[in-house]
């Protein structure tokens, strides 16, 4: 016996990916444009952050004081997150101004914060010693806090669903602008401006590499950074377990980093399991294909033993589709098992876009697709919405812009 009403084959809608408010820069064969190499402008001031131990102390003696110096003045920035010259009473009053203002020059002007209603998220607006404007977002969850930095301003890659990528890359930013970021970051939570602590030693536990910018791009900073970062004795003594960079896919660079020797969590921000979307989605992936990508990222847990993270941000029916997931699934498991990790994510909607969140009910059935696969897949919550403080929100406004132009550079030293 067979059933005699009609079947109906139901096509999954497609929507391409298209900037919206917006040109997309393209090269002269009609091609997103990419932006590997920083424009070239004025360098930040050299700073502490941005040398190694031993190029600290030949810096004081050159500034006239003895080497043991540099020490001082690493505690001071690195424990008790401060470039006041005033509260550095340990260092000579005759040239303490002088030494100060020569291994800690002001890097970043707060033009502005806000803060979400529970007090929980708060974001940055930061100048720079050029007029040039990142931003970065400080995270309280249960038992650690989270601090998403940015390591370049704008940002080169022109994906067209990012914000930060909607003005280009103006310019990389320093090691220590970097690490600066951080030391601030400590300062609000020491003085109370996240809330009240857990415990007295509070500070930024977990670093992510996902404000503006592209890590990768920005290779030899970045990794200074992060040498900082994890430094005990030199630096601010963070575990590298605990420091997530993020990429679009720089082959060579996801190659060279698994063999730093510094056990960072590596997170590759996939997006799409198919080249023929992933090319619209992310133009990056005209260098390096989806396959290329996963196989240095595959390469990294081999050199390393870190698990990666694979970011996949959930968008309406551009990206969600159940056939994907099974396609993801199966590139994953083609690499082995248990080297992987997924973190979808749902896009941060915007009213009448073709940019927004999957339906919860797609969102749900991708990931049980992936976890049924043997895919360890978690849905990852995102923070910072009501302040334009999420995942691909992070852009200087008109607004910002304006703000910044009457914050005088310096204005906030401390």
């Amino acid at each position: 016996m067979t059933d005699a009403s009609p079947v109906r084959a139901t096509t999954p809608r497609q929507v391409r990916p298209a900037t919206e408010g917006w040109s997309q820069k393209k090269d002269t064969e009609g091609r997103p444009l990419l932006q590997f190499a920083s424009p070239k402008r004025g360098k930040p001031p050299v700073h502490l952050a941005d040398l190694t131990p031993e190029q600290r102390v030949e810096k004081v003696k050159e500034l006239g004081l003895p080497g043991f110096r540099a020490a001082q003045l690493e505690k001071h920035y690195f424990t008790h997150y401060t470039s006041d010259p005033a509260l550095m009473t340990d260092l000579p009053a005759v040239s303490r101004e002088e030494l100060v203002a020569g291994m800690l020059p002001q890097l970043l002007t707060e033009v502005r914060t806000l803060k979400t209603d529970r007090g929980d998220t708060i974001k940055f607006l930061w100048k720079l010693h050029d007029g040039a404007l990142v931003e970065s977002v400080l995270m309280r969850y249960p038992g650690r806090i989270t601090l998403c930095v940015s390591s370049q301003a704008g940002c080169g890659m022109n994906c067209p669903f990012c914000a930060t990528g909607q003005a280009g890359l103006t310019r990389n930013m320093s090691a220590a602008e970097i690490v600066e970021q951080i030391v601030r970051a400590n300062r609000i939570i020491r003085d109370g401006g996240l809330g009240p602590a857990e415990h007295p030693d509070e500070r930024v536990t977990n670093i992510v590499f996902m404000g503006m910018g592209e890590p990768l791009a920005n290779y030899a900073r970045v990794m200074q950074a992060i040498r900082v970062m994890t430094d005990q004795k030199h630096g601010l003594g963070m575990s590298a377990r605990g420091i997530t960079v993020s990429t679009v896919g720089l082959v060579p660079a996801i190659r060279k980093l698994a063999e730093e020797d510094i056990p960072v969590t590596f997170a590759l921000s996939l997006h799409a399991p198919d080249d023929h979307l992933r090319d619209e989605l992310i133009p990056v992936n005209s260098r390096w294909k989806v396959d290329e990508a996963l196989d240095a990222a595959r390469n990294y847990f081999e050199k390393t033993g870190r698990r990666v993270s694979i970011e996949y941000a959930l968008i309406k029916d551009m990206n969600d589709h159940g056939w994907r997931a099974d396609l993801l699934a199966e590139k994953l498991n083609a690499r082995g098992r248990g080297w992987v990790h997924v973190n979808p994510i749902p896009l941060n909607p915007t009213p009448g876009s073709i940019w927004t969140a999957s339906e919860t009910a797609v969102q749900r059935e991708f990931v049980r697709r992936l976890n049924d696969a043997g895919i360890p897949t978690t849905l990852r919550d995102t923070r910072g919405k009501e302040i334009d403080g999420a995942c691909g929100q992070l852009v200087a406004t008109a607004e910002d812009e304006a703000q910044a132009a009457d914050t005088p550079l310096g204005s906030d030293h401390s």
